[in-house]
């Protein structure tokens, strides 16, 4: 869907000129999250095979899911507050909400708490992306979730709110973001990580001694 607005150039003295912008929401919001996508898939089959490669594939994933979380809140920054939009009917609308708080507004005005809860979890799942986690389905899962809570936490810093904007048309659910999605699926593939994966692939990570990798002494 297109959302217009229009203006006016002009005044008593010279010529007024009428004119109308138009933005596809549709297209502005859904395009970033499918060339995210595309990006992380091509750097998993070019880069992750490769040990050396493997932080600037994450590197990169993060930074392209952030891209994709601003740029669909850019756009919905077009629409007044509350005001809807059709985006992919009968499924999901574009509504503009600033959720001052975390997941169903909870904490709601606790801005600085919020700041420094969110930046000491990702530094933790960074962490354990460098130092625990080899497997790669779950270095891409917390890559997902530090990417989703970046994308947040920068709107938390520079606004004081985080914008969302995936209204459901189906359920009564609390209106989220692209980041949110991509810490809701990072947090379900983690989970599945961990209870398949975690204990045969990783678990002797946490015996390290000066960095070496007890899976290479054998």
């Amino acid at each position: 869907m297109s959302d217009s607005s229009i203006g006016v150039i002009g005044g008593a003295d010279g010529p007024t000129a009428i004119f109308v912008t138009t933005v596809d929401l549709t297209r502005a919001v859904l395009l970033p999250m499918l060339e995210c996508a595309v990006l992380m898939l091509l750097l998993y089959f070019l880069l992750y095979r490769r040990n050396k490669a493997k932080p600037l594939c994450c590197v990169l994933s993060i930074l392209g899911i952030v891209a994709a979380d601003q740029m669909s809140k850019l756009a919905v920054l077009s629409l007044e507050m509350n005001e809807t939009a059709e985006f992919l009917p009968p499924l999901v609308q574009l509504r503009r909400v600033h959720n001052y708080g975390a997941a169903w507004s909870s904490l709601s005005g606790a801005r600085w708490l919020l700041i420094a809860a969110t930046a000491v979890g990702m530094a933790a799942l960074v962490w354990l992306m460098v130092k625990i986690v080899r497997h790669p389905l779950g270095v891409w899962s917390l890559t997902m979730v530090v990417g989703g809570g970046v994308g947040n936490l920068i709107d938390r810093v520079a606004r004081g709110y985080v914008v969302d904007m995936f209204d459901l048309m189906f359920m009564n659910y609390p209106v989220f973001n692209v980041a949110d999605c991509f810490v809701v699926v990072g947090t379900i593939l983690a989970l599945i990580y961990y209870f398949k994966y975690y204990t045969d692939c990783d678990a002797k990570n946490w015996e390290k001694k000066d960095g070496a990798d007890p899976a290479q002494d054998n």
